[in-house]
């Protein structure tokens, strides 16, 4: 898959919508490049990982992707599998820096 822009909107738990503008090649690539993006901003309010979910619109070619915050999180925290996926998951953490909290996601 090439790289696509993506539209990454999240709602923190007061209600209030949140979006980001990013590139990417993978749909949780764009989920964790927007999170990262988002909880950079001081107004973000909490987002509630276990209810919430990420709206990933495609902007080259209009596609809405929803992903679960827990299956993005179960996802990253899933061990082994083949090379491919064990390469992805590393590159998703390293992506997400210091806003991937050990114990909340590792």
């Amino acid at each position: 898959m090439g790289v696509r822009s993506c539209r990454v909107t999240i709602t923190d738990i007061q209600g209030v919508t949140h979006t980001a503008e990013v590139t990417a090649s993978t749909l949780y690539e764009a989920v964790a490049l927007g999170l990262k993006a988002i909880r950079r901003h001081d107004w973000v309010g909490e987002i509630s990982e276990p209810l919430g979910t990420v709206r990933v619109s495609v902007t080259n070619i209009p596609v809405e992707h929803i992903v679960k915050l827990r299956d993005f999180t179960s996802w990253l925290e899933r061990r082994g599998g083949s090379p491919k996926d064990v390469t992805a998951r590393s590159h998703i953490r390293e992506l997400l820096g210091e806003c991937w909290v050990q114990g909340q996601g590792d």
